[in-house]
């Protein structure tokens, strides 16, 4: 009845298409496959495979796809899991239906969106990773246009007001992105900024 509902008012938008709706988190990798979507929405509950796994799987094979969670779950477990596993956002089942729009939105054009209550705890996780590695642990991995970048996505700002700031096309900061998350070995900004403390790339300062 939930997923009947959401295709419903999905459908409404102009803007979407709605492709398929899978029942379980193995049906949901199958589709995926076929389908090819543009964004996905995930619950991490679901029947025969969760949807942590489903959407490691997915990605795996379609690293492009934005996987948005929607869910009732916030235990943290479960977010830095799926956040791992390459979602681009994490969302709680009490938002309205204009805010889901908009997320989606927002992650189809390669930004990430956390719920502020999720945001939170990703805060205080990144925050306990302050200190990062000694320094002659640290990789430098990126060039200093992907370092810059990832610091302006790790402040806040989307990929619009990145390629405003730094002058340049949208398209030159998706690419640029690219190159960081596979350079990190990760799927999504969250991803990115989390792996990139732990490596002493980012210090708390860069996304306060």
């Amino acid at each position: 009845m939930v997923r009947e509902s959401i295709h419903e008012s999905l459908s409404r938008e102009a803007e979407f298409n709605v492709v398929g709706e899978a029942s379980d988190g193995e049906e949901a990798v199958r589709m995926a496959q076929k389908l090819v979507p543009d964004v996905i929405l995930m619950d991490i509950s679901m029947p025969v495979l969760n949807g942590i796994e489903a959407t490691r799987q997915i990605k795996s094979f379609q690293p492009s796809v934005a996987i948005l969670i929607l869910t009732a779950y916030d235990d943290e477990q479960y977010i830095f899991s799926v956040l791992s596993a390459g979602a681009a956002g994490y969302l709680l089942k009490d938002i309205g239906m204009q805010e889901l729009v908009e997320a989606i939105k927002t992650v189809y054009k390669g930004d990430s969106v956390l719920h502020p209550s999720i945001a939170k705890k990703v805060l205080h996780q990144i925050r306990s990773l302050k200190n990062g590695p000694p320094k002659e642990q640290r990789h430098e991995v990126l060039s200093d246009r992907e370092s810059h970048v990832l610091r302006l996505a790790a402040s806040g700002l989307s990929n619009n007001a990145i390629a405003q700031e730094l002058h340049v096309s949208v398209s030159t900061i998706q690419s640029h992105l690219r190159s960081i998350f596979n350079k990190l070995g990760v799927g999504s900004r969250t991803e990115a900024m989390i792996e990139a403390m732990k490596k002493g790339l980012l210090t708390l300062k860069d996304i306060t």
